[in-house]
Protein backbone atom coordinates (compact mmCIF):
# COMPACT_ATOMS: atom_id res chain seq x y z
CA UNK A 1 0.00 0.00 0.00
CA UNK A 2 1.32 3.29 -0.77
CA UNK A 3 1.31 6.64 -2.37
CA UNK A 4 1.27 5.03 -5.89
CA UNK A 5 -1.30 2.75 -4.55
CA UNK A 6 -3.93 0.81 -7.16
CA UNK A 7 -6.97 2.62 -8.29
CA UNK A 8 -9.82 -0.08 -7.95
CA UNK A 9 -13.23 0.26 -9.97
CA UNK A 10 -15.96 2.52 -8.45
CA UNK A 11 -19.88 2.73 -9.29
CA UNK A 12 -20.53 5.37 -11.69
CA UNK A 13 -23.22 6.27 -14.06
CA UNK A 14 -22.63 4.90 -17.27
CA UNK A 15 -20.69 6.70 -20.07
CA UNK A 16 -19.21 8.88 -17.14
CA UNK A 17 -15.87 9.16 -15.92
CA UNK A 18 -15.60 9.82 -12.22
CA UNK A 19 -12.13 11.35 -11.70
CA UNK A 20 -9.79 9.30 -9.21
CA UNK A 21 -6.49 10.94 -7.08
CA UNK A 22 -3.58 9.22 -7.59
CA UNK A 23 -0.37 10.04 -5.53
CA UNK A 24 3.44 11.02 -8.06
CA UNK A 25 5.52 10.06 -5.00
CA UNK A 26 6.81 6.53 -3.84
CA UNK A 27 6.81 5.89 -0.64
CA UNK A 28 5.02 2.31 0.40
CA UNK A 29 4.75 0.12 3.60
CA UNK A 30 3.52 -4.01 3.22
CA UNK A 31 1.49 -5.35 4.97
CA UNK A 32 1.30 -9.05 5.69
CA UNK A 33 -1.80 -10.67 6.77
CA UNK A 34 -3.15 -14.09 8.02
CA UNK A 35 -6.98 -14.88 8.65
CA UNK A 36 -8.50 -18.19 10.09
CA UNK A 37 -11.75 -18.01 8.66
CA UNK A 38 -12.79 -20.50 11.55
CA UNK A 39 -12.29 -18.41 14.36
CA UNK A 40 -12.33 -15.32 12.31
CA UNK A 41 -9.08 -13.93 14.01
CA UNK A 42 -6.13 -12.85 12.41
CA UNK A 43 -2.69 -11.38 12.78
CA UNK A 44 -0.68 -9.22 10.47
CA UNK A 45 2.05 -7.10 10.60
CA UNK A 46 3.18 -3.87 8.38
CA UNK A 47 6.97 -3.92 6.80
CA UNK A 48 9.04 -1.41 4.16
CA UNK A 49 10.18 -3.89 2.65
CA UNK A 50 8.79 -7.64 1.11
CA UNK A 51 11.54 -10.10 1.18
CA UNK A 52 12.19 -13.23 3.18
CA UNK A 53 13.17 -11.47 6.35
CA UNK A 54 9.89 -9.89 6.40
CA UNK A 55 8.25 -12.75 5.75
CA UNK A 56 9.87 -14.88 8.44
CA UNK A 57 8.96 -11.91 11.38
CA UNK A 58 5.46 -12.56 9.82
CA UNK A 59 5.50 -15.80 10.68
CA UNK A 60 6.39 -15.26 14.18
CA UNK A 61 3.43 -13.15 14.43
CA UNK A 62 1.41 -15.92 13.29
CA UNK A 63 2.97 -18.52 15.67
CA UNK A 64 2.24 -16.35 18.71
CA UNK A 65 -1.89 -16.18 17.41
CA UNK A 66 -2.36 -19.41 17.25
CA UNK A 67 -4.26 -21.07 19.70
CA UNK A 68 -2.11 -23.49 22.30
CA UNK A 69 -2.57 -27.09 21.06
CA UNK A 70 -3.00 -26.47 17.77
CA UNK A 71 -1.35 -26.35 14.24
CA UNK A 72 -2.13 -23.74 11.40
CA UNK A 73 -1.85 -24.42 7.81
CA UNK A 74 -0.79 -21.19 6.13
CA UNK A 75 -1.53 -20.96 2.41
CA UNK A 76 1.06 -19.55 0.40
CA UNK A 77 1.56 -18.91 -3.20
CA UNK A 78 4.48 -18.81 -5.12
CA UNK A 79 5.92 -15.47 -4.47
CA UNK A 80 9.79 -15.28 -3.63
CA UNK A 81 9.30 -14.54 0.06
CA UNK A 82 6.91 -17.45 0.58
CA UNK A 83 10.12 -20.04 -0.04
CA UNK A 84 11.07 -21.96 2.95
CA UNK A 85 14.82 -22.17 3.35
CA UNK A 86 17.46 -20.61 5.74
CA UNK A 87 16.36 -17.11 5.48
CA UNK A 88 12.80 -18.37 6.24
CA UNK A 89 12.52 -20.65 9.28
CA UNK A 90 9.33 -22.00 10.13
CA UNK A 91 7.52 -21.93 13.80
CA UNK A 92 6.90 -25.71 14.57
CA UNK A 93 3.22 -24.73 15.09
CA UNK A 94 2.74 -23.85 11.24
CA UNK A 95 3.00 -25.83 8.04
CA UNK A 96 3.08 -23.81 4.78
CA UNK A 97 0.80 -25.15 2.19
CA UNK A 98 1.83 -24.17 -1.54
CA UNK A 99 -0.37 -23.22 -4.31
CA UNK A 100 -0.25 -24.04 -7.39
CA UNK A 101 1.09 -21.50 -10.23
CA UNK A 102 -0.99 -18.72 -11.19
CA UNK A 103 -3.92 -19.70 -9.13
CA UNK A 104 -4.64 -16.70 -6.82
CA UNK A 105 -7.72 -17.58 -6.91
CA UNK A 106 -7.23 -20.66 -4.49
CA UNK A 107 -5.75 -18.52 -1.99
CA UNK A 108 -8.20 -16.89 0.40
CA UNK A 109 -6.31 -14.04 1.43
CA UNK A 110 -6.85 -12.47 -1.98
CA UNK A 111 -9.98 -11.77 -1.19
CA UNK A 112 -8.67 -9.95 1.76
CA UNK A 113 -6.11 -7.54 -0.41
CA UNK A 114 -8.94 -7.12 -3.10
CA UNK A 115 -11.55 -5.99 -0.34
CA UNK A 116 -9.04 -4.18 1.72
CA UNK A 117 -8.20 -1.98 -1.61
CA UNK A 118 -11.46 -1.86 -3.03
CA UNK A 119 -13.05 -0.35 0.05
CA UNK A 120 -10.25 1.38 2.88
CA UNK A 121 -7.25 2.05 0.66
CA UNK A 122 -7.64 2.96 -3.00
CA UNK A 123 -8.05 6.48 -3.82
CA UNK A 124 -6.44 7.95 -1.28
CA UNK A 125 -3.75 10.60 -1.40
CA UNK A 126 -1.39 10.57 2.30
CA UNK A 127 0.68 12.99 3.51
CA UNK A 128 3.40 11.06 4.90
CA UNK A 129 4.52 7.86 5.46
CA UNK A 130 3.26 7.57 8.87
CA UNK A 131 -0.18 8.10 7.24
CA UNK A 132 0.35 5.25 5.23
CA UNK A 133 0.93 2.99 8.07
CA UNK A 134 -1.91 4.58 10.12
CA UNK A 135 -3.76 3.94 6.95
CA UNK A 136 -2.85 0.14 6.84
CA UNK A 137 -2.95 -0.26 10.30
CA UNK A 138 -6.33 1.19 10.55
CA UNK A 139 -7.96 -0.99 7.33
CA UNK A 140 -6.65 -4.03 9.00
CA UNK A 141 -8.14 -3.45 12.43
CA UNK A 142 -11.59 -2.67 10.70
CA UNK A 143 -11.54 -5.37 8.93
CA UNK A 144 -10.85 -7.81 11.96
CA UNK A 145 -13.51 -5.83 14.09
CA UNK A 146 -16.13 -7.68 11.40
CA UNK A 147 -16.18 -10.90 12.01
CA UNK A 148 -19.17 -11.94 9.87
CA UNK A 149 -17.41 -10.19 6.81
CA UNK A 150 -13.45 -12.11 7.77
CA UNK A 151 -15.97 -15.19 7.69
CA UNK A 152 -17.40 -14.46 4.38
CA UNK A 153 -14.59 -13.69 2.26
CA UNK A 154 -11.99 -15.80 3.54
CA UNK A 155 -13.71 -19.11 4.17
CA UNK A 156 -13.45 -21.82 1.77
CA UNK A 157 -15.46 -25.56 2.71
CA UNK A 158 -12.17 -27.25 0.52
CA UNK A 159 -9.72 -26.14 3.28
CA UNK A 160 -11.62 -26.63 6.50
CA UNK A 161 -9.64 -29.13 8.09
CA UNK A 162 -11.50 -30.97 11.22
CA UNK A 163 -9.72 -33.55 13.64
Amino acid sequence: MGQQGTLTYVWAPRGSRPAAVRDNRHDSAWLFGAICPDRAVGAAIIMPAVNSEAMAEHLREISQQVAPGAHAILVCDGAGWHQSGGRMPIPANISLLKLPSYAPELNPIENVWEYLRGNKLSHRVWDSYDAILAACKDAWNTLIDDTPRVRSITHRCWATVKI
